[in-house]
């Protein structure tokens, strides 16, 4: 349980082999960017980059973490870089269904 003036967080971070998420307690009133920072995660997946790392809380993301101040409960997910345009993923799987025919039922 957090101290009176603190509240519980948690920042999450994912690799597709490794994943960790880490609790800490913050100050009321501490940012997402903070907190991150605070976590320490950095530290643990070489060549994250917190300054110019997409973040959200709860899977929604938010467009500027360093002003998004924190609720207590809140876990901030920094989510990767795609490696790939959803659409043209979507494009691409239309189009090998189109050339296989219709899927049988």
């Amino acid at each position: 349980m957090a101290e009176p003036g603190e509240i519980a967080v948690e920042v999450a971070y994912a690799l597709p082999e490794r994943q960790r998420i880490l609790a800490l307690k913050v100050p009321a009133g501490t940012t997402m960017l903070d907190a991150v920072e605070r976590s320490g995660i950095a530290r643990l997946f070489e060549g994250l980059d917190l300054a110019n790392a997409r973040m959200g809380i709860f899977g929604k993301a938010v467009a500027d973490p360093r002003v998004q101040v924190l609720a207590d409960g809140d876990r901030v997910e920094i989510y990767r870089p795609l490696t790939a345009d959803p659409k043209e993923t979507r494009k691409a799987r239309a189009r090998k269904a189109a050339a296989t025919g219709p899927a049988a039922d």
